[in-house]
């Protein structure tokens, strides 16, 4: 929470060229997770969660498949290292070497023991810690009838469950961390995973943008009105980076919405269309509460590259894998995957979408 990431403006304000947009901002919150050392305390992605030692940790009990699946122990062990390793700067003689508890789960996992019988998947899988945010972090607006609450917790599946979802399934909790008096200090966890569904713990950089909507939420006639280049001529802007023979492109990529961990904001359309999704309880209409993507920018989207990474983002494509990919978390073909909540009553069952 101490490292500030600021995402360069837009190449030029749609909104004054195309004035109906103005009442369609909202604000989403980047998170701008990078890889360092978090506690139960921190709003955090892929870390620890500050959960009551007598409170039951979430399960799945949906059946599971996976045919990439990894010991979590070795996983962590991956983890810890890379981990030990960036603390470390380049060119250092004395890098860091395994402890003996890690020495161990090497030998074991190296010994061909292993975990493929199959017994695993004959019960409940405990869910793994996927984002804590706290409210003084996160501005996530507090849910109705929910006075005290201050911290949102989201779990997930490490599996997919096919045919309905070949992504996570996931628990959304809110409480008071002030109500948490004693911590479980080892929750359960399952013995093995899919690697790119448990994240490298994260530290988060929240920052708050402004958001347009995605084309496919535009009426037609606007939409057709921004992939006119003679308006935005008119108007005397243009957009650098050779998008203008692709002004609905330009639009998508440069000036519509963030990519990367966001919260809220408005939708990122793909794999889904943008069509009505009521909540299952009450008929209200649920909203974004949170993007997992599988990279903080691509090719495309690159204007979006944070002031402070931009140096780092133009080094060797090993070191800019790493920035773009920071929690190593990938959603099937390296899309998004998000969470809707009911407005109403977050008690409401959520919805997740691949997007």
């Amino acid at each position: 929470m101490n490292v500030v990431r600021t995402t360069p403006p837009r190449p030029f304000d749609i909104a004054a060229v195309f004035p109906e947009l103005g009442p369609l901002a909202r604000t989403a919150i980047r998170l701008h997770p990078r890889p360092g050392p978090v506690t139960w305390h921190d709003s955090s992605v892929g870390g620890p969660l500050l959960w009551p030692v007598d409170e039951p940790w979430p399960y799945c009990d949906l059946p599971h498949e996976s045919t990439s699946d990894i010991a979590l122990a070795d996983l962590r062990l991956q983890q810890r290292v890379r981990a030990s390793e960036a603390a470390f700067p380049d060119g250092d003689p004395h890098p860091p070497h395994y402890t003996a508890e890690e020495r161990a789960v090497r030998d074991r996992l190296d010994s061909e023991e292993t975990w493929l019988d199959g017994s695993w998947l004959d019960g409940p899988v405990a869910m793994v810690p996927l984002a804590q945010l706290y409210l003084r972090d996160v501005p996530v607006p507090c849910p109705p009838g929910r006075a005290g609450v201050d911290l949102l917790q989201v779990l997930w599946c490490p599996f997919d469950h096919p045919p309905e979802h070949y992504m996570p399934r996931s628990v959304v909790v809110w409480r008071s961390a002030a109500a948490v008096t004693e911590v479980l200090v080892s929750p359960p966890e399952p013995p093995v995973v899919v690697e790119e569904y448990v994240p490298e713990p994260c530290v988060v950089s929240p920052e708050q943008v402004r958001e347009y909507p995605n084309p496919a939420d535009l009426s037609k006639e606007l939409r057709d009105r921004i992939e006119d280049w003679s308006i935005r001529q008119a108007a005397a802007v243009a957009v650098e980076g050779g998008y203008e023979p692709y002004p609905e492109s330009d639009y998508g990529s440069h000036l519509s919405g963030a990519p990367g961990w966001k919260v809220g904001g408005w939708p990122m359309w793909g794999y889904a269309d943008p069509t009505p999704r009521p909540c299952s309880v009450c008929g209200t209409e649920t909203e974004p509460l949170l993007t997992i993507t599988s990279s903080e920018w691509d090719a495309g989207n690159g204007s979006w590259i944070p002031y402070e990474d931009q140096a780092a983002a133009s080094c060797a494509p090993r070191d800019r894998r790493d920035m773009q990919h920071p929690t190593r978390v990938q959603i099937a073909d390296c899309v998004t995957q998000q969470i809707y909540i009911c407005p109403a009553a977050v008690e409401h069952p959520h919805i997740e979408l691949m997007q």
